[in-house]
């Protein structure tokens, strides 16, 4: 299986060609940059990995939840990429790359929303266990302390295990290959209205 895939969901922007071998180019704090460096870093990691459009089976993008902007820089571009390459498309959300990147157990896979509050969805291994909500901080420690590990990309205020959501997203990409369809599978995952949505 060879594909492209990538991240801008968060404020990591994370590329991955997967070849003969896997190429990861994780850049940690690319907030607000992710539509100056995304195609640069997919080009990058294309020619590290010996990879052309033509040569992948698909393109799988992370849409969500997330950084409302970034969902969508990343949606877009890889559409664009797909449409060009004549393609298929695969889908996974930010919950995919934080359950894959640890598959044992009972946990809470968790993004920040910031404002002390997350995006979070339970799981047991990789496979989902409940509903995925916006959620306070309060509710989040309810469902900890119903058993659910805490586990994330990045520190939170909960004590969240941190797990790497690069080889997180790769295992993700490669075990759910079988879902890959056309661009319209590939849908923005928003569980709460943008801040700008919510001021007005």
């Amino acid at each position: 299986m060879k594909f492209l895939a990538i991240d801008t969901s968060s404020k990591r922007l994370v590329v991955i060609a997967k070849g003969e071998t896997a190429v990861v180019r994780d850049l940690p704090d690319c907030n607000m940059q992710h539509s100056v460096r995304l195609m640069g870093e997919i080009d990058a990691a294309m020619k590290e990995a010996s990879l052309t459009l033509a040569d992948c089976d698909l393109l799988a993008c992370v849409v969500g939840p997330g950084s409302f902007t970034g969902i969508r820089i990343g949606i877009a571009t890889a559409k664009g990429l797909a449409v060009a390459a004549s393609k298929p498309v695969l889908a996974l959300t930010s919950f995919d790359c934080v359950a894959y990147a640890d598959k044992s157990g009972k946990k809470l896979c968790m993004i920040d929303a910031g404002h002390g509050c997350f995006y979070a969805c339970p799981y047991n291994g990789t496979e989902r266990a409940g509903e995925a909500r916006y959620m306070s901080g309060a509710e989040a420690e309810e469902l900890i302390s119903q058993g659910y590990a805490p586990v994330s990309g990045e520190e939170l205020s909960v004590g969240s295990k941190v797990l790497s959501l690069s080889e997180g997203m790769l295992a993700a990409a490669e075990a759910l290959s079988q879902g890959a369809g056309p661009c319209s599978a590939l849908e923005a995952v928003y569980l709460r209205r943008s801040n700008a949505e919510e001021g007005r």
